[in-house]
């Protein structure tokens, strides 16, 4: 990374990874806004925003200097905030990984009935794999590998050497990660 912390950054990975909580932790560092992708495309019920609705919010949302966007969603907005986006911070801790981390957030947000976005709950339905991708667990078990793909892909794309690109496989890599940027912003 260079001497200055980045301003608009960009926080990828795999549904469980960890980017909500990496992105939380990098918008508190650095006192950036944080835009949770999942809160401007949720409805109530579950209910996703049609495409130009989406899109109207994400452009609204990332109009600004400086944020840390949290979410994938690149099918349905495309490049744009990887455009905009000074850092992009793939987080890939792998499946194993991945799948603990989603059963037990799961089992958290559906036993404290946790409010997320727009009203909605997490409900024990994550269990039920044989809904497919109803479930959470099938969702991140299947979705993974596609996800390792598509991210390793954009990590290596020329048409985003604009930013900074950094993937974080381990505890260990995050918090190294979030030390620097904290020690970058108290030298700004």
């Amino acid at each position: 990374m260079t001497s200055s912390p980045p301003r608009r950054i960009c926080v990828l990975g795999s549904s469980g990874a960890g980017k909500s909580t990496l992105a939380l932790r990098i918008a508190e560092t650095l006192k950036l806004p944080r835009i949770e992708l999942d809160e401007l495309h949720w409805g109530e019920d579950w209910t996703p925003a049609d495409p130009e609705t989406f899109v109207a919010r994400v452009d609204e949302a990332i109009a600004g200097d400086s944020w840390v966007v949290d979410g994938n969603y690149q099918s349905k907005l495309g490049t744009r905030i990887l455009e905009r986006a000074d850092a992009i911070v793939w987080v890939d801790p792998g499946r194993v990984t991945i799948m603990r981390q989603v059963i037990a957030r799961t089992i958290r947000r559906a036993g404290t009935r946790q409010v997320l976005w727009n009203g909605n709950r997490e409900t024990w339905d994550g269990f039920k794999i044989w809904k497919r991708e109803e479930s959470i667990f099938w969702w991140a078990w299947h979705s993974s590998g596609q996800a390792r793909t598509k991210f390793g892909a954009i990590m290596g794309d020329p048409a985003f050497s604009h930013a900074q690109r950094r993937r974080l496989r381990t505890r260990s890599e995050i918090a190294d990660f979030l030390e620097d940027l904290s020690a970058k912003s108290r030298s700004t």
